[in-house]
């Protein structure tokens, strides 16, 4: 399986760095893992709807460039279902199942993503209704990620 995961924004902290490695690296043994970052667009403090939404289509432009015509994309939106770790975990094993070996998971950035992206999306998974930066999101994803395979894969992982 090949998992794709776009972000927007750029990782500027080392210890997030780090982590992002770290779990890249455990992730080797169970997929291909591509990271792909587009810029983010300025946001100003006080902001107009008019300015987010054009922000918003902005980022989303980069975004879909970058998703493959077959790839299952999956949108990290705080509107979208939650799962626990074991039904994420069976969600990735049912897709493989299915053919779909391409799933492309989207990271908007600090103001969420554009109506198009969501459109695009064949699911939108919500981690949770708090407010995560979106750089920490790409960690949190990752391990999830992981974790889904070692559950998949019959490996002991933390419940």
């Amino acid at each position: 399986m090949k998992i794709t995961i776009i972000s927007v924004g750029k990782l500027k902290e080392k210890y997030l760095k780090m982590a992002v490695d770290e779990y890249s690296k455990r992730l080797g043994r169970y997929c291909k893992l591509d990271i792909i970052e587009v810029t983010d667009e300025k946001t100003p403090d006080k902001i107009s709807i008019t300015q987010e939404i054009l922000i918003k289509k902005k980022e989303g432009q980069k975004i879909l460039r970058y998703i493959k015509d077959n790839s299952y994309v999956i949108a990290l939106e705080i509107k979208g279902e939650t799962l626990t770790s074991e039904n994420l975990a069976k969600k990735i094993h049912t897709l493989g199942l299915e053919g779909k070996s391409n799933v492309t998971f989207i990271i908007g950035g600090s103001i969420g993503l554009c109506e198009n992206v969501l459109k695009r999306a064949n699911y939108q998974l919500s981690f949770s209704s708090l407010t995560f930066p979106h750089q920490l999101m790409r960690v949190i994803l990752l391990e999830q990620v992981y974790r889904s395979f070692r559950i998949n894969a019959g490996e002991p992982y933390h419940k």
